[in-house]
């Protein structure tokens, strides 16, 4: 199972697509390590600096449905290539979630109150979060503060996780 924990990356926006998170035209290279240079690299936020802002970090914290647009799994791979294994948002594109954990991956889903909290106490901070899986327990803590956090994905889900994706999962069981 991957590793679930990491600093955080603060996207304070809402509908960022797949391809903002990587352009379509990318899309071509034969290798997934070939997608790693140009995570983000079409993302306009305000304050946002990909060659600063992605360094040292592995975890993204966004708004509500991340991950709209195609239905590629060039984007979860370019996620994963620049050592981002867990997204925390309000709600994600259907099928960018199900990437996201046929990759090995995790999506958190969390209330729109439980995601404004987390962003007024630990943006700008160096927030740092853990998961534990069989928990679905989220920790999320900086210098003055600490937060546990339930959440929830199915069991299959969990198992594509826990089995590092689909493919690992089905070669454990057919």
């Amino acid at each position: 199972m991957k590793d679930f924990s990491g600093y955080v990356l603060f996207l304070d926006r809402s509908d960022i697509n797949t391809d903002e998170i990587i352009p379509a035209k990318y899309l071509t290279e034969p290798d997934r390590e070939n997608l790693g240079p140009y995570l983000l690299e079409d993302l306009e936020l305000e304050g946002f600096d990909r060659t600063r802002d992605l360094q040292g970090r592995s975890v993204i914290l966004t708004r509500a449905n991340f991950g709209c647009g195609s239905s590629r799994e060039h984007a979860p791979w370019a996620l994963e290539i620049n050592g981002f294994h867990m997204v925390i948002a309000e709600s994600f594109a259907r099928i960018f979630r199900q990437n996201m954990f046929n990759c090995g991956m995790l999506t958190v889903e969390l209330p729109g109150e439980t995601i404004d909290s987390l962003f007024s106490k630990y943006r700008g901070s160096e927030a740092y979060v853990t998961a534990e899986v069989d928990k679905s327990l989220l920790t999320i803590s900086n210098t003055q503060s600490k937060d546990e956090i339930s959440f929830h994905i199915s069991g299959y889900d969990k198992e594509l996780v826990k089995a590092n994706g689909w493919v690992e999962y089905a070669d454990l069981r057919y």
